[in-house]
């Protein structure tokens, strides 16, 4: 059973504190209050593994940046291949 399972059967199924779940399973209150509202909407769903992925990289390359370079690389190898 994982972790998060365990914390939020403590608090929802056994009606514990958070500030006793919290101690018991060493895991932060934000944490366990995030996980909480996440279980209130999704339910069960909650439990599965997040992505830990950032959902923007604002610092990429632009797409048509790498388009040029792929371009000329592309270009580069066959000009370096026909010698």
């Amino acid at each position: 059973m994982s972790k998060a399972r365990l914390v939020i059967t403590a608090v929802v199924v056994e009606k514990r504190s958070v500030a006793e779940v919290v101690a018991q399973y060493g895991v932060s209150r934000s944490w366990l209050f995030e996980l909480l509202a996440r279980y209130r909407v999704e339910g069960e769903a909650a439990f599965e593994p997040r992505s830990r992925r950032p959902k923007a990289s604002p610092r990429a390359t632009a797409p048509a940046t790498v388009e040029l370079v792929v371009a000329a690389a592309s270009a580069d190898a066959r000009h370096s291949s026909a010698r």
